[in-house]
């Protein structure tokens, strides 16, 4: 026995036929449903970099069984929004796409954003986890004044991924609410507010930020809340900083217990102390994310409890 290890290895000492070391096996000889199971071991950007190696990793990267385990319980739901049902009702049925070939499509699908709601709303799954993430508009939350065009108006930019934010010019009674109701997949999230202070444009071919407008922020702190339908619920309040850069603000944290219930979630953010004005703030989007995800984008995230 001894002796074949050595063989396999070429470590067979001078007595080892050529023709045997060159007929020894390799990575490439390893069985589809052996190399199936190191993919299950593996995140999603691993596995498709692991099936460039050979034809048995390759094979066994297009396993159905390897991108279910990868996929959330409730991924039926999620691709109902695709499939353009909005959550998997009687309408959805109706109006059923043909679905993708196999679950390895179907992560990937998921993985691009799904716009919903009229493309005010979209989720996507974060490509190496496979945990779901999800942004909300400005024009998708209810914001105080917001058809006074003396008191904000819409800026189109590349800066936001709905190519378009909010931009306080001032105000004494700042609000924004939002509300969302969706099956998370089971896991803890966390709730942020993607702020600016500063209206910024192009110029010359570069990014410049006027802080002209800005002020009122260094006055009080902002408070945020956030609740859910089964009873959870986040108090906090932080003050507004780093004018030219965008900050998210974390509102707070809620826990999605079970895939198949919906949970519907409640959040503000306001300044509703009228004793000054407050303005130059532009509000892109809420973003809900599994809580401890980072992205290279993201700034800063704070939050104060009161």
């Amino acid at each position: 026995m001894g002796a074949g290890v050595s063989s396999l290895f070429g470590l067979g000492g001078g007595d080892a036929e050529p023709a045997a070391v060159a007929g020894a096996a390799g990575l490439g000889d390893l069985p589809e449903l052996c190399a199936a199971e190191v993919l299950l071991r593996l995140d999603a950007p691993e596995i498709c970099r692991l099936a460039r190696l050979n034809h048995a990793f390759r094979g066994a990267a297009g396993a159905d069984f390897v991108w279910e385990a990868k996929l959330p319980e409730n991924y039926r739901y999620l691709m109902s929004f695709v499939e353009g049902g909005g959550g998997g009702g009687d309408n959805g049925s109706r109006r059923r796409r043909r679905r993708p070939a196999g679950k390895k499509e179907i992560y990937a699908r998921l993985a691009r954003p799904v716009p919903f709601d009229g493309g005010s709303k979209e989720f996507w799954l974060e490509k190496s986890k496979g945990r779901v993430c999800m942004a909300l508009s400005s024009k998708s939350l209810v914001i105080t004044g917001i058809d006074d065009r003396r008191y904000w108006q819409h800026i189109p930019t590349a800066e936001s991924r709905f190519h378009s934010v909010a931009y306080l010019q001032q105000i004494w009674w700042f609000e924004v609410v939002g509300e969302i109701d969706f099956c998370f997949p089971v896991g803890t999230y966390s709730l942020y507010f993607r702020v600016h202070l500063g209206k910024f444009y192009k110029r010359f071919g570069r990014r410049v930020c006027s802080t002209e407008h800005v002020h009122g922020w260094d006055k009080k702190p902002v408070r945020f809340q956030l609740s859910t339908s089964d009873g959870q619920h986040s108090l906090s309040q932080c003050s507004l900083g780093e004018p030219g850069s965008w900050v998210l603000y974390h509102a707070g944290d809620f826990v999605a217990s079970k895939t198949d219930q919906t949970i519907k979630l409640k959040f503000s953010m306001a300044q509703i102390d009228c004793t000054h004005t407050k303005g130059g703030l532009c509000v892109d989007s809420v973003l809900i994310y599994p809580k401890g995800f980072q992205q290279e984008r993201m700034v800063r995230s704070q939050k104060c409890r009161c």
